[in-house]
């Protein structure tokens, strides 16, 4: 079974006090999703800007002789 496919969401916010926080990144299966997480970490924060990072591909996994002949050089 293959785990949900999650995309990070990048936020600058402004939290109440008055910080602001840069290159905040939060799971979620879509924007609305990672919007609620970050609004129960930080109650009251004003979003400045929010940006979207797909998640990478998955590499292509080595073989047994790709991994021995990276040893034996």
């Amino acid at each position: 079974m293959q785990a949900p496919l999650l995309t990070k969401y990048g936020f600058r916010i402004r939290t109440r006090v008055g910080l602001v926080v840069d290159n905040l990144l939060i799971p979620g299966r879509d924007a609305a999703e990672a919007e609620r997480k970050l609004r129960q970490i930080y109650r009251d924060c004003e979003i400045l800007a929010r940006s979207c990072q797909q998640p990478a591909a998955k590499a292509v996994p080595a073989s047994y002789e790709e991994v021995i002949a990276l040893i034996t050089r």
